[in-house]
């Protein structure tokens, strides 16, 4: 077989899928302009541009039949949509796991959607239409649009795994970077606090890093998966994880349990309100990376603003070190992470 035949792929196991694609994208053969197929009961073929070297895979085919369709509007204008409807599909949506996560908008007949993007992700067996998240333990509101409805997946992402219930806890795919970042940012053996750990969304990357991590989650669902992915990433040693307000655990005043970091991570959109709390622990000269939801005409002021308020308060200074833009986080509104150093 020519190991640089065009339509070469690999067959695996459909629940391997997403970890195999990201081994062949790290080896720079996977091939991206090819969709992943369904080739037997259980197992799919994933398509290389050259025989993997060092990546587990059951056997080599040649991807057969016809052509790939480029993108989703192919699928779509294959169920009749017109061009008109075509227009009022989505632009993006997140593949996590065996999950395709959208949010249809005004596009007609969603469960055709949801069919359409099972047949460009063929690794994925659910598609779900996300709603807004909501309540104190920032619940996720989704509806199943095809496939078998299973809203439980396992998601790689930078070589962590996160294991979590899409119906239950949230995720936010707009935050990739910034969750690998905090894995490139920690020097080995810091002692960090995350205060809204989640599902384990940053403390995962930093542990991954050698971080000491302080976890704390006060969602019943999000913390099970917390645990299960800190046994997953096998950093049981590097995280201490906290079922509890944020508050409560970091307003301890025994000595010898009270919680102390270099570095706090405060990934909640109304994170400014827990400052006290985050300053208490932090020692001086130590890093805070305060997340906002701000009005555009409000960045970065208002965040900075509320950051040193705080800090006055406690008699400590702040270095300003950098002010990001996540992503959008609604019409005018932008996700803010304010980083920076309090002495």
């Amino acid at each position: 077989m020519d190991e640089r035949d065009e339509r070469l792929a690999v067959v695996v196991d459909k629940s391997r899928a997403e970890a195999v694609i990201d081994d062949l994208e790290r080896a720079g053969v996977y091939d991206a302009d090819r969709s992943v197929r369904e080739y037997d009961e259980g197992s799919v073929s994933v398509p290389v541009t050259a025989v993997p070297d060092a990546v587990d895979y059951r056997e080599v085919v040649r991807q057969v039949g016809e052509p790939r369709l480029r993108d989703l509007a192919d699928y779509l204008r294959e169920r009749g949509w017109t061009d008109a409807e075509v227009d009022r599909a989505p632009s993006s949506w997140a593949v996590l796991g065996t999950v395709v996560l959208v949010d249809p908008g005004d596009a007609p007949r969603p469960g055709e959607l949801g069919e359409a993007l099972l047949d460009l992700h063929g690794a994925a067996d659910t598609v779900l239409a996300r709603g807004p998240i909501t309540g104190a333990h920032r619940e996720p509101d989704v509806t199943v649009l095809a496939g078998e409805g299973d809203t439980e997946t396992v998601h790689r992402e930078h070589g962590t795994v996160y294991a979590m219930d899409l119906a239950e806890v949230m995720f936010s795919p707009g935050n990739k970077a910034e969750r690998a970042r905090m894995g490139e940012i920690v020097p080995e053996g810091e002692r960090v606090v995350d205060m809204f750990a989640g599902i384990g969304y940053f403390a995962l990357p930093m542990a991954r890093a050698g971080a000491e991590v302080t976890a704390i989650e006060r969602n019943p669902a999000s913390f099970e998966y917390l645990l299960e992915n800190v046994r997953r990433n096998g950093v049981a040693d590097r995280v201490q994880p906290y079922r509890a307000d944020c508050r409560d655990v970091l307003e301890q005043v025994d000595a010898a349990t009270d919680v102390r970091a270099d570095r706090v991570v405060m990934g909640y959109y109304e994170a400014h309100e827990y400052l006290d709390s985050a300053l208490g622990a932090l020692e001086p000269g130590g890093v805070v990376h305060m997340h906002e939801a701000t009005p555009e005409a409000l960045v970065p002021d208002r965040p900075v603003g509320r950051l040193r308020d705080a800090a006055d308060e406690h008699g400590r200074s702040v270095e300003l070190l950098e002010t990001r833009r996540v992503k959008g986080y609604s019409e005018g509104v932008a996700h803010v992470v304010v980083d920076a150093r309090v002495e």
